[in-house]
């Protein structure tokens, strides 16, 4: 069953995707945004890490470049969400996909069998 990661600052997101994920058969874990991201792919070792741009103080796209950096986590699909287009940036620092909120749940599902 593949592992996704959500980084997600806003709860009410969070819940639902937990929802949408496990009813099509993810193991779903959520990472709090204030912890060590980066660490927290090092610990849970998903196939896909599930990341809001802005996370409160942090940059999701600092944490993008963090992560690429270690070989151990290239192999992590990273797909970043915001509410802004900021695709071509966040494809530029790491990312493999970019979803603008909000999106479909079939967006981000067809971007996870793909």
């Amino acid at each position: 069953m593949p592992k996704i990661l959500i980084a997600e600052d806003d709860h009410t997101m969070v819940s639902l995707l937990k929802t949408l994920l496990k009813m099509e058969g993810y193991d779903v874990v959520e990472v709090d945004v204030h912890d060590d991201i980066p660490s927290a792919v090092t610990r849970e070792r998903p196939d896909t890490l599930l990341m809001d741009v802005h996370l409160g103080r942090k940059s999701g796209m600092e944490i993008v470049e963090k992560i690429r950096k270690n070989p151990e986590q290239l192999q992590i699909n990273i797909v970043m969400t915001s509410g802004m287009n900021m695709k071509d940036e966040c494809l530029r620092r790491g990312a493999n996909h970019f979803l603008l909120k909000p999106f479909m749940p079939d967006d981000l599902l067809n971007l996870l069998m793909g």
